[in-house]
């Protein structure tokens, strides 16, 4: 980080240099202007309005207007302003942290010690930590008298700029003077959501997801060039966005609570569901062919039907677990009309060779036979 400006606080009769760092960044991508029919880049200049010319930036001063006339401001008299030669961050009270309005905070500054000794600095980082206070400051930076928090962040003490109170608009819609009625019923829903989504706030949980999809935009284009499908890209359609739809308060409450209480109840139940079923499937699965098999022959088939039947009777009295295990005994019942069959056809088999060779055997003796009378 860069230092931007170099500075002391006043704490009293304390004098603390410090030197002065932006505490934040702009994380957003880049971009600029281009002409859409050819590319261009489009620059801005400054050109005078009187005379036409592009006015160089160190020719340019500043100027205030108010009714008609036009009072012309150089640098140096800007610079001649007591406030804007302070480099001095006076302390002017310490207050409770819970009485500062979030909304006056503008912008955050790390305050770095300055001095070969940093003492002063752990003093007042000590002194803000032992009364736990904020220690409310004014400073001059940039061409602005501002006003100023100085709390503790980490062991480093940082300056945050606030907004004057005229700064901050006060709020007046018509609308919220309105009798609105709120039911208990309904406070009591809107506080069991709240509940249900209540949290520790964890920054690094979120992100900007704006920024994450240009730059996966940025890329498809690259690689894609101008046959890019932003369908594709992303999986919707282009300029696609949530259409509201307009329900009964009540209504949303309910389905509210129903999603954040009952969705991680309905989706291991569908789990539970979803691996009951898979494991009825490999239970079943074996007797198919078991029946496929007893049905080819005769035997087989008759020995598997009066099983089954005998089976069969049994799943009507019992439960699911009973309808598993009756399966099973008739896969196996079946599996064994399979080897009954088998030896049932070997049986056939050896009985049709010896029938054979009986019936080879008889027209020999005949021929024996006839052979005598002649």
């Amino acid at each position: 980080m860069r230092a931007i400006w170099k500075g002391a606080i006043a704490f009293g009769l304390v004098n603390v240099p410090v030197k002065v760092y932006s505490a934040t960044e702009d994380h957003d991508i880049s971009l600029h202007q281009v002409h859409n029919a050819d590319g261009g880049r489009i620059r801005y200049q400054r050109r005078c309005e009187v005379c036409g010319e592009v006015v160089d930036y160190s020719d340019i001063e500043k100027a205030f207007e108010e009714d008609g006339r036009t009072v012309v401001l150089s640098k140096d008299e800007l610079k001649s302003i007591p406030a804007e030669n302070s480099h001095e961050i006076e302390v002017v009270q310490f207050v409770p942290s819970e009485q500062l309005e979030p909304m006056m905070f503008e912008k955050s500054y790390y305050l770095e010690p300055d001095s070969k000794s940093p003492k002063a600095y752990v003093l007042l980082r000590r002194a803000l930590e032992d009364t736990d206070r904020v220690a409310i400051v004014q400073f001059a930076l940039r061409e602005k008298t501002r006003l100023g928090a100085l709390r503790i962040k980490d062991d480093v003490l940082v300056l945050q700029s606030l907004l004057w109170p005229d700064e901050v608009r006060q709020a007046s819609f018509p609308s919220l003077e309105a009798d609105i009625r709120i039911s208990a019923q309904e406070r009591d829903m809107s506080a069991a959501l709240v509940e249900s989504m209540a949290a520790d706030f964890e920054p690094g949980s979120f992100t900007d997801e704006y920024q994450v999809q240009l730059r996966q935009l940025i890329e498809a284009k690259l690689e894609q060039g101008e046959s890019l499908d932003t369908e594709e890209t992303f999986g919707v359609e282009a300029g696609e966005g949530g259409k509201g739809e307009v329900i009964d308060l009540m209504e949303a409450l309910k389905r509210s609570l129903d999603r954040k209480r009952g969705g991680g109840e309905a989706a291991s139940a569908d789990g539970a569901s979803d691996d009951e079923a898979d494991a009825g499937d490999e239970e079943a699965g074996p007797a198919k062919p078991a029946r496929r098999t007893s049905g080819t022959k005769a035997a087989a088939s008759r020995t598997a039907a009066v099983k089954t039947g005998t089976d069969d009777a049994k799943p009507a009295r019992s439960s699911a677990k009973s309808t598993s295990a009756s399966a099973k005994s008739t896969a196996s019942k079946s599996a064994a009309a399979k080897s009954t069959a088998s030896k049932s056809a070997g049986g056939k088999s050896t009985g049709t060779k010896t029938s054979g060779t009986k019936d080879a055997a008889k027209p020999a003796a005949k021929t024996t036979r006839a052979r005598k009378p002649a």
